[in-house]
């Protein structure tokens, strides 16, 4: 059995899946994955697939060097982003597994959650390139890893209406000055 970074506290609320030595872009893929953590699982994957149809976008926060600026992306409070298709691509195939692992575990398939996703480096990959004057430069790839783990999200409780109606502590400078405004 492997090793996930994450533990949860209730691990038969859970579905995990991860993918080790994936050949797509670690940076790309790192972007996308920070893009759906937190998200409710079908809205992950109307956002992934809306990615590769272009109709929405990825924010790209941290590699973000030479990054073009986008107008989608106001809708993230950001300028920088672009539609990594290829690693939406693999990120909609993981959270595919991890579904199917919820169904069988038996859990709710709708109100599973996102509750963690990591993306780490992988060994990179070496071919060459052939450059002017008989010289060769490296051809690296920089392939990843991805794991994910899913969490069933309870009810929301909503809170008693007593201690919403706890009357708030006043400072004495604001006490001072009411009273100066009632003797007048």
């Amino acid at each position: 059995m492997v090793r996930y970074a994450a533990t949860l506290d209730n691990i038969s609320k859970c579905a995990r899946s991860r993918g080790d030595d994936l050949r797509v872009h670690f940076k790309n893929t790192r972007e996308a994955a920070h893009a759906i953590k937190g998200m409710h699982l079908r809205r992950a994957n109307a956002y992934l697939k809306n990615v590769i149809a272009k109709k929405e976008i990825v924010p790209f926060r941290r590699f973000n060097g030479g990054v073009g600026r986008k107008a989608q992306c106001k809708h993230h409070h950001w300028s920088q982003g672009r539609w990594p298709k290829k690693s939406a691509e693999f990120l909609l195939q993981l959270l595919k597994n991890a579904e199917s692992n919820a169904e069988v575990k038996g859990l709710d398939v709708d109100a599973m959650v996102i509750a963690h996703i990591q993306v780490n480096k992988a060994a990179s990959m070496r071919r060459r390139t052939y450059r002017a004057h008989g010289r060769i430069n490296p051809f690296m790839s920089s392939p990843c890893h991805i794991e994910m783990i899913l969490q069933e999200q309870d009810q929301v409780v909503p809170k008693p209406e007593e201690e919403e109606q706890k009357k708030k502590k006043i400072s004495q400078k604001k006490l001072k000055k009411q009273k100066m405004m009632n003797q007048d």
